[in-house]
């Protein structure tokens, strides 16, 4: 998935600078990982640790989440997927509101797939209400529904607008795809899932490793990735504006002037001896004044890491350009 900040290229040295500091040998230790957004730092730990607390305030992620951290599946059971995608489409909510030639113009989809997810999303509902699934493959079939969606997006990546002309990739036909099951270990592990604010939920949970991707500038989630939220849930609100906005979480970490204090009280409040936080040179926060605050509760250390972070150019082709950033791995061992 087409993610602001993932850390899918930096995993690796996100798990090597954490062994390297609480040891290689993490099978009893409690991970958390409190802004999981798409959920691959969790998911990168979740074979080596005793549990995964995973948390994000956004549906979209708990959704994802659910499935990666929580979930324990029998199967794939490929003749649903068969069925889903043999739907023929429905002229509903995502169609009418996001799609192409739906009353409301936006052109996040073409006609054909935005009518092919509200058919999928649908029936994925009625199964559930039905008891026909159980929950754990309810949310398998919504992390496929919104994987597969993300790829015929007709995006630069995020949700924040749509693109003018239908782009090649948007105009492929939708097909619901599995999400992944791999990697899940066999052993019995009590992870789970938070959709909270990360502030409020620190003062309920405790472990050993907290690992901290916060958000890193003004752009707020919610709003980025809006049609997400849309989709996992499939309410009914009325959209606001061209891109068709509903209402969300506006955090203070995306807030200059109380981005500080929420670090600082998360840091006091967190009950794990080690806590590693991802932030780069592009943040509201200095790098001084986060050495500062961490230092306060016990002993800080960092690393870093250079690489070419690609942001999606505002064209119909998704064309991407590289740019060099500098990821900071704050480290703190809580006195």
């Amino acid at each position: 998935m087409n993610y602001i900040g993932s850390k899918f290229r930096l995993s690796g040295f996100i798990f090597d600078t954490v062994t390297e500091v609480c040891g290689g040998d993490l099978t009893g230790k409690v991970f958390c990982d409190l802004f999981a957004g798409t959920g691959i730092v969790g998911r990168t730990f979740r074979p080596f640790v005793k549990q995964v607390i995973s948390n994000d305030v956004e549906f979209y992620s708990y959704v994802l989440n659910r499935h990666y951290i929580q979930n324990k599946l029998a199967g794939i059971e490929q003749a649903r997927f068969d069925e889903l995608n043999a739907l023929p489409g429905e002229a509903g909510f995502i169609f009418e509101q996001y799609s192409k030639n739906g009353k409301a113009g936006r052109k996040y989809f073409t006609s054909e797939n935005g009518k092919k997810i509200d058919a999928v999303r649908r029936q994925i509902e009625i199964w559930k209400k039905n008891g026909v699934i159980s929950e754990d493959y309810y949310f398998f079939l919504l992390t496929s529904l919104l994987e597969s969606a993300d790829k015929i997006a007709n995006t630069a990546s995020v949700y924040g607008a749509f693109l003018k002309k239908i782009k090649r990739t948007a105009s492929r036909p939708f097909s619901l795809e599995p999400a992944a099951t791999d990697g899940v270990p066999d052993f019995n592990q009590n992870n789970s899932v938070f959709q909270k604010d990360a502030n409020e939920l620190i003062h309920q949970i405790e472990g050993d490793i907290l690992y901290l991707d916060p958000p890193y500038n003004a752009r707020q989630y919610g709003a980025n990735y809006h049609l997400l939220n849309t989709i996992a849930k499939y309410d009914t609100f009325v959209p606001r504006g061209k891109t068709g906005l509903r209402d969300y979480f506006r955090s203070d970490w995306c807030r200059k002037n109380e981005v500080l204090n929420s670090f600082e009280e998360l840091i006091k409040n967190a009950g794990f001896r080690y806590i590693f936080l991802s932030y780069n040179n592009e943040g509201l926060m200095s790098r001084s004044q986060i050495r500062e605050v961490m230092s306060a509760f016990g002993t800080y250390d960092l690393k870093t890491r250079s690489y070419s972070r690609f942001k999606a150019d505002k064209t119909e082709n998704r064309n991407h350009k590289a740019s060099q950033t500098t990821e900071y791995l704050h480290i703190l061992e809580k006195n």
